[in-house]
């Protein structure tokens, strides 16, 4: 379950593991809020049946109707498990299938406690005590969860972030041109993109015609419109609305940025790496958990535009290192994150739980 099918990380990931998932074993259905969207056409084409509970608010009645809507579904449908995707329908539905049905009750934590809306806080403790099981996408977030949220380390469970590697794939044809650094994100504060915008001007000047490629849609686009016309690299830096058709830019950048202030496990480095771009991502979260310094990537310190500066110079300026480290890079997210490794690790953990749950 998910609060919508829109373009986010973890509805993406949703989608995917439910596309996946061994049909022999499991047969998925998705719940939501919102059911438009891309990801919703995807499993409906997928054959996922996809399941609308109308709730506009939490402080309406549409809350208390929808409540009994989902439990009535999960007793009528004979639903052995439910997972739920994000924060809001981790303090929805946990209480609810825990309290009212039988099924599994199994939570995520995608990204760090501070990044949630702080009226969730206290209700997403609660979901954690009520879960069977609190997934997470990387060993950050399980430390993050035991030492600062109390939730017991057996209640945990680890399953990496997976990606279609049928999509997201080098270009067969090599890059030309002058270089082209990019990122894929939302315009957000946490994504550090103001460090990028100042590193790229300390570095724009070492190759002719070099561009920065920002992929994205958020409140911050004027804001950061506004910074590079500060910094007099606005003609050139290009701005792209978000899409979900990541691909096509990934395989026009050379290099890679993931400038977070705070991050769990990037769909979008993987996916960049996957797609052979020489990756640099700020060393918090996850991210170190893809980026092995001089093998798979370079790592710099987060908000620090100099640190960025310099790990963007030494790829600039080394084209023999910068095609090691996308070879590496690639062979890395090949190997260990393809989208049907993640859906068998979560049929795993399912099938653990249920086998728990007979006895």
């Amino acid at each position: 379950m998910a609060r919508e099918l829109g373009l986010g990380g973890s509805e993406r990931q949703m989608t995917e593991i439910a596309r996946a998932l061994d049909r022999t074993k499991f047969e998925p259905r998705v719940g939501c809020f919102l059911p438009g969207g891309d990801r919703g056409d995807q499993l409906r084409a997928a054959g996922v049946p996809v399941v609308q509970f109308p709730v506009h608010s939490y402080k309406s009645p549409t809350a208390i109707a929808g409540a009994f809507q989902l439990a009535r579904y999960i007793r009528k449908e004979r639903i052995d498990l439910v997972h739920t995707f994000d924060f809001p329908l981790n303090v929805f539905a946990i209480p609810i299938t825990r309290l009212f049905t039988r099924a599994v009750p199994v939570s995520s934590q995608r990204s760090h406690r501070k990044l949630v809306p702080p009226g969730y806080a206290r209700m997403l403790r609660l979901s954690d005590r009520l879960a069977k099981s609190v997934v997470v996408n990387c060993k950050y977030l399980e430390r993050h969860l035991t030492h600062d949220e109390g939730v017991p380390a057996e209640r945990i469970a680890v399953c990496p972030n997976g990606i279609d590697l049928d999509v997201f794939s080098p270009s067969s044809r090599p890059r030309e041109g002058p270089l082209v650094i990019g990122t894929v994100c939302g315009l957000h504060r946490w994504k550090g993109l103001i460090t990028l915008l100042d590193a790229f001007a300390m570095v724009r000047k070492l190759q002719s015609g070099m561009r920065l490629v920002i992929v994205g849609s958020g409140s911050m686009l004027a804001e950061l419109q506004s910074r590079a016309g500060e910094l007099n690299i606005g003609d050139a830096v290009t701005f792209e609305p978000g899409t979900s058709d990541v691909t096509r830019w990934l395989r026009k950048f050379d290099i890679f940025v993931l400038p977070s202030l705070s991050e769990a496990f990037s769909n979008a480095l993987m996916e960049a790496m996957a797609c052979g771009c020489s990756a640099v991502a700020s060393d918090v979260g996850g991210n170190p958990e893809l980026i092995q310094p001089n093998e798979t990537g370079l790592l710099f310190e987060a908000g620090n535009a100099e640190s960025l500066a310099s790990a963007l110079r030494t790829l600039i300026e080394d084209p023999i290192l910068r095609k090691r480290l996308a070879d590496n890079g690639f062979g890395f997210v090949l190997k260990n994150y393809s989208i049907q490794s993640a859906a068998s690790r979560m049929g795993d953990i399912y099938s653990k739980l249920l086998i728990q749950n007979l006895h």
